[in-house]
C-alpha cells in the first residue's frame, strides 16, 4: 500500500506504510453479539410498559462487517511485518451497545442510553445534539444528556448460615423505619443482606439523568436530575442534607480527587440555547459546597452547550468541543486554557489520573491531512510532554485505562478498529491480537468525546482485562501489555456474563450478573500465579435479582467489602418504583 497524500510524518505513531492484508490492527471484524451485561432479566412488579426500541443500526466503525484496513501505527519488523499469525481477529474491544436491564421486552425510554449495571450508550458522536434530537432509524427521539462505624469492613465469602430478616432502609430520605418491601425477608443461608437502598427522586416524565457514583470511607454520593445525595455506606442513613441547584445536572467528574472532592456542572436555564458551564465544588465527606464558577465559551463553534468534566491530580480540565481550561481543584482559580494549536488542531477530549492529563486533538479537520494526535500534558501547567500524531482517518474514541496508557481508535472509511498501548513517551508499545470479541460497557456524550466513559474494563501495570462477547457465561481475558497476548482467561462461575470492577491488592474483582433464580455476585480472581480461579466474595441475595437486575443504565463499585449499585437514568414514570441505589454486604 502506498502512502496517501497529506499524512503525518513517517515514523510518528500512526505512520502510513506497506500492510499484510489481514493482519494486525483494522482487520476483518464481526459485529457484536447483542445481549451482554445488562440484557432484560426481570422487571420490578409494577412497572409499566415503554414506548418500543427502534430497530438497531449498525453503527459506522464500530458494528458494520470490517473492511481489511492498516492499522494507525507504524509497526514495527517482525510478526508485523509479515501475513498472520493473527489474521482477521473478530471484534476484540468493540464497546457493548447498550442493553436494558427493564424486563424481557422491555427497551429503554426514547432519548436515552441503554444500560445494565454499567453505564452504556452508543459510542457515536450526533452532529444534531445541538438541537437535542437524535435520529435512529428514520425516528427523531430527545436525547437528554470503610465504614462509618470506624471498623473496617473485610471482605469475606457470603456464609453466613442463617438467614435474616433484618429490615433496611426504605430510602424515604429518613435514614431510618419500616421496609415496605421487606428486603431482608426471604435472604437465604450463605446470601448477602441488603444494607439499604434508596427510591429515585422525583424526575420529569421525559426523564432524567442520574451520572456519577462516588464512594468514601464514609459516604455514598449519588447525584440525580437536580440534585446531590448523601448517605453513610454502613447504614444508609442521610450524610448530610440534599444539594439542590436551579438547574439539572449536566455533567460530573467521573473520579473523586485524593482529598474526596468532586466537581458537579448544571444549565443555566431551560431554554434550548441553554449551557452547561455552571460550575460547583463539593467535599464528599461533608457535603460542604466549595467554590463556584461560570465556564466561558470558546470560539464560533466550542459552547459550553456541552462538557466533560476531568480531574488529574489537583487539576480539573474542563472540555469543550474544541479547547478545554484547567482550573485548580482546590481554589477553583483558572490555570490555562488548551486551544487550537498548530495546522488547525483543535483539543477535543481528555482524560485524567493520578498525575496525568491527556489530550486527543482533532487536526486539519476536511482536509487531506486531516489526522487526530494524542498528547500528554503537564496537569499543573498546560506543557505538553510528548505529542503522538494518528494516522488519518483514525478517530481516538476511548482510553480503556489513562496509567498504562490504552486507547480505543475506530476507523469509519474502512469500517475497522483497534486497541493500542502507549508507553510513558508516548511510543507504540503494543496492540491487542486476541482473536475474540471484547465487550466493555461504554457511555457517549453528545458533542464532546467521552474518553473516560467506560466500565467493565481494567488494567494494571502490565496486564489489561477485559470481558468477552458472549450471550449468557462469557470469560474475562487477561491481556499483556507488553505483546497484546492472552497471559489466562476466566470463565464466569455462572451461566452470566462476567465483568472486571478494578484491580486491587493483587486480584481482579469482577461482578457477575443476575440471573433469573439467583442474584448477581462480586467475585475475586488472582492476577498473578498459576491459578486464576474464581473465588466468590458476596452472593447477593436471590429474591431481589430482579430488583438488582432492573437498575437501568446502572454503575457498580465494590469498596470496602461492600458492593454499590445505582442507576445512571431515571425514567420519570411515577409508577416505576424504580430505586436510586443499593448497598449489599455481609
Amino acid at each position: 500500500m502506498t502512502q496517501p497524500p497529506g499524512q503525518p510524518p513517517q515514523g510518528a505513531f500512526g505512520a502510513p506504510q506497506d500492510q499484510p492484508p489481514g493482519g494486525g490492527f483494522g482487520a476483518p471484524q464481526q459485529p457484536p453479539a447483542q445481549g451482554a451485561f445488562g440484557a432484560p432479566q426481570g422487571v420490578p412488579q409494577g412497572t409499566p410498559p415503554l414506548p418500543p426500541r427502534p430497530p438497531h443500526q449498525p453503527q459506522p466503525g464500530y458494528g458494520y462487517p470490517q473492511q481489511s484496513a492498516p492499522g494507525p501505527y507504524a509497526q514495527p519488523p517482525g510478526p508485523y511485518g509479515v501475513p498472520g499469525p493473527y489474521g482477521p481477529q473478530p471484534g476484540y474491544g468493540y464497546p457493548q451497545q447498550p442493553q436494558y436491564l427493564g424486563g424481557p421486552g422491555m427497551p429503554p425510554p426514547a432519548g436515552s442510553g441503554g444500560g445494565g449495571p454499567f453505564k452504556g450508550r452508543p459510542a457515536l458522536i450526533v452532529a444534531a445534539a445541538v438541537a437535542g434530537l437524535l435520529v435512529v432509524g428514520g425516528t427523531v427521539y430527545a436525547v437528554t444528556r470503610g465504614g462509618d462505624d470506624g471498623r473496617k469492613p473485610v471482605a469475606q465469602r457470603s456464609d453466613d448460615p442463617k438467614a435474616s430478616g433484618t429490615p433496611v432502609d426504605p430510602g424515604d430520605g429518613s435514614g431510618g423505619g419500616a421496609d415496605p418491601e421487606n428486603l431482608n425477608a426471604g435472604r437465604k443461608s450463605g446470601e448477602a443482606k441488603v444494607l439499604w437502598y434508596k427510591s429515585a427522586p422525583d424526575a420529569p416524565a421525559a426523564g432524567a439523568d442520574a451520572p456519577g457514583m462516588w464512594i468514601t470511607g464514609k459516604t455514598a454520593v449519588k447525584a440525580a436530575y437536580k440534585q446531590v445525595f448523601a448517605y453513610r455506606v454502613g447504614s444508609g442513613d442521610p450524610a448530610w442534607a440534599p444539594i439542590t441547584f436551579p438547574q439539572k445536572i449536566c455533567a460530573v467528574t467521573s473520579q473523586k480527587s485524593a482529598d474526596d472532592k468532586v466537581v458537579v456542572a448544571y444549565m443555566n436555564g431551560t431554554s434550548d440555547r441553554a449551557k452547561c458551564n455552571q460550575l460547583q465544588e463539593i467535599d464528599l465527606d461533608t457535603g460542604r459546597k466549595g467554590w463556584t464558577a461560570t465556564v466561558a465559551d470558546g470560539g464560533l463553534f466550542d459552547s459550553a452547550l456541552s462538557i466533560e468534566l476531568t480531574i488529574s491530580g489537583k487539576t480539573l480540565m474542563v472540555g469543550r468541543s474544541e479547547s478545554g481550561t484547567a482550573y485548580d481543584l482546590g481554589s477553583g482559580d483558572k490555570l490555562y486554557d488548551k486551544e487550537k494549536y498548530g495546522a488547525s488542531c483543535f483539543p477535543t477530549a481528555f482524560a485524567g489520573g493520578t498525575d496525568r492529563l491527556v489530550e486527543v486533538a482533532s487536526c486539519g479537520a476536511g482536509g487531506s491531512a486531516e489526522h487526530d494526535e494524542i498528547s500528554q500534558l503537564d496537569p499543573a501547567t498546560g506543557k505538553v510532554e510528548w505529542t503522538q500524531p494518528v494516522k488519518k482517518g483514525w478517530q481516538v474514541e476511548r482510553t480503556y485505562s489513562v496509567d498504562p496508557l490504552v486507547v480505543y481508535m475506530t476507523n469509519e472509511e474502512k469500517n475497522a478498529w483497534n486497541i493500542s498501548v502507549l508507553d510513558g513517551k508516548g511510543a507504540f508499545r503494543s496492540e491487542v491480537k486476541v482473536d475474540e470479541k471484547f465487550a466493555p460497557q461504554c457511555g457517549w456524550a453528545l458533542l464532546a468525546r467521552d474518553l473516560q466513559g467506560c466500565q467493565g474494563v481494567a488494567a494494571d501495570a502490565n496486564t489489561l482485562y477485559l470481558p468477552t462477547d458472549v450471550s449468557g457465561a462469557n470469560e474475562i481475558v487477561a491481556i499483556s501489555l507488553a505483546d497484546g497476548k492472552a497471559k489466562w482467561r476466566v470463565k464466569s462461575p455462572t451461566d452470566e456474563s462476567m465483568y472486571p470492577v478494578k484491580v486491587e491488592g493483587g486480584r481482579l474483582v469482577a461482578y457477575v450478573r443476575p440471573s433469573y433464580d439467583a442474584g448477581g455476585q462480586v467475585v475475586s480472581i488472582p492476577t498473578t500465579g498459576s491459578a486464576h480461579s474464581t473465588t466468590r466474595l458476596l452472593q447477593n441475595p436471590q429474591h431481589t435479582a430482579d430488583i438488582e437486575d432492573g437498575f437501568y443504565d446502572g454503575a457498580v463499585d465494590w469498596v470496602g467489602g461492600r458492593f454499590y449499585l445505582s442507576s445512571t437514568r431515571l425514567t420519570g414514570s411515577d409508577d416505576a418504583k424504580e430505586k436510586l441505589m443499593m448497598a449489599f454486604g455481609n
